[in-house]
């Protein structure tokens, strides 16, 4: 064994136990607090662990949404409890027969998953030499890009719609009085100097990070998605100092932005119908133009969805 695979060995065991200890830490830990940031920080190894097994895109879409924009919507939400009227009180801890059928459940999933995965034999199923083969009539390099907007391109547009529909229900956690207002992201002028310097700092280069992540995406890792996490973030970061204001959720441009990547995808789809084999399919001539449009598109979809997610439900009228 070489010294070089020796010391690749040791990096993924020691990943390995960090993960297994971060994710025992954080349902084991008391303060919700505390669980987030531990969420946080398994979403960051997980990711870590991704690019030892050379998925970078999954990666980077772990990292962005796993571990930020993921742990943001959680430390809103155990803010949002923290600032309840009444704390919740803890009711009796439960008995020794609930403890011992929940450890039990727990190791049969365990052991369930452990003869899944020891009972695999020889490589598992795969259409990647299918997908390699064809991947040059669309134009892109990347497998990944190519087989999320080519060859299950009726997948991605409906994960895109889910998006919205999950936005959808989050707004609609609003009380009917405020109801096309603003959401509330942050305290207006509470916000602490560090917290105005990273969003000054951190902006015009995340913007540009992003629209190279999105760039780059059909030859290297990246795409539509990281790019739109990053941008979103940098939205989220913006709103949370006071620098930039939360939209009303019923500005005619927010909306237009939230659907003008489904509409585009659609679009595209449909017009596959009558230029190309059928729905979703691309002329050889125009497939890498029209899915790096789509994917412009999607990625200011994805990152006005993920932001407005993050924000919450209207809690204050649209004044001025």
């Amino acid at each position: 064994m070489t010294a070089g695979l020796s010391a690749g060995i040791a990096v993924d065991i020691g990943l390995a136990a960090l993960v297994a200890a971060m994710a025992l830490w954080t349902i084991t830990v008391r303060d919700a607090y505390a669980a987030v940031i531990g969420f946080i920080g398994y979403g960051l190894l997980l990711a870590l662990v991704w690019v030892r097994l050379d998925a970078v895109d999954v990666a980077l879409t772990e990292a962005a949404i796993g571990g930020g924009v993921t742990g943001v919507l959680l430390l809103r939400a155990v803010g949002a409890l923290h600032r309840g009227a009444a704390p919740l009180e803890d009711g009796p801890p439960p008995g020794p027969a609930t403890r011992r059928i929940a450890a039990l459940a727990c190791a049969a999933v365990a052991a369930g998953l452990a003869l899944v995965v020891l009972g695999v034999s020889g490589p598992a199923p795969t259409l990647a030499p299918l997908a390699a083969e064809h991947l040059p009539a669309t134009g892109l390099e990347n497998p990944v890009t190519g087989v999320l907007l080519a060859f299950r391109a009726l997948d991605t547009l409906l994960e895109k719609v889910v998006l919205l529909l999950a936005l959808i229900g989050i707004w609609s956690l609003a009380p009917d009085g405020v109801w096309g207002g603003r959401p509330t992201l942050g305290r207006p002028g509470q916000a602490s100097d560090t917290l105005r310097f990273l969003a000054q700092l951190l902006p015009p280069v995340g913007i540009v990070a992003g629209i190279h992540v999105l760039w780059v995406g059909a030859d290297a890792p990246g795409g539509a998605f990281q790019g739109g996490a990053v941008l979103a973030a940098m939205w989220i970061l913006a709103m949370m100092a006071g620098l930039a204001p939360v939209p009303a959720i019923g500005r005619p441009w927010l909306r237009a932005a939230l659907v003008v990547g489904p509409l585009a995808f659609l679009a595209v789809g449909v017009a596959g119908i009558f230029i190309a084999d059928g729905f979703l399919a691309y002329p050889p001539a125009f497939a890498k133009p029209l899915i790096l449009a789509i994917e412009a598109a999607i990625t200011l979809s994805i990152a006005v969805t993920l932001a407005m997610m993050v924000a919450g439900p209207p809690q204050r009228p649209d004044a001025p």
